[in-house]
């Protein structure tokens, strides 16, 4: 799995998840590649600030340079998502629905949702985003 970091033509950055590059461009192609913003899909991949690179990878990187695993990035993220965000659980729709339409405070959230209820909130025009979350051993 690739994580490309992509812009819309609108300038929204956001990421894709994809088996490789011949996959995005397959997507992109198809218009199956879209901004969760604004939902335009004139879409293309920009530089990436983050690299990777196998433990078995020739030549080193450059003195003092922080060394940045896949799991510790995984974990930080993790973390920045546990710290920002609100956990309500399986009341992800309900809660996405009555901050959409101003019945709650605007704040972060994450939880589940069920695909009928993905559904609906995008039929109301709320805007998500989902992310797999990876079981992580402690």
């Amino acid at each position: 799995m690739i994580i490309f970091d992509l812009k819309c033509e609108k300038g929204h950055k956001f990421d894709g998840w994809f088996k490789d590059r011949q996959a995005f461009i397959d997507q992109n192609s198809q218009k199956l590649v879209a901004c969760p913003i604004c939902n335009n899909s004139n879409v293309d991949i920009v530089p990436s600030s983050v690299a990777f690179v196998g433990k078995d990878s020739r030549g080193a990187g450059k003195i003092g340079e922080k060394e940045n695993s896949p799991l510790k990035v995984l974990q930080a993220f993790h973390q920045f998502i546990d710290k920002n965000f609100e956990d309500v659980g399986n009341q992800f729709a309900e809660v996405a629905l009555k901050i959409h339409f101003g019945e709650e405070e605007k704040r972060n959230i994450k939880g589940t949702t069920t695909p009928s209820e993905e559904a609906s909130l995008k039929d109301e025009g709320v805007q998500f985003i989902k992310i797999p979350v990876p079981k992580m051993d402690s």
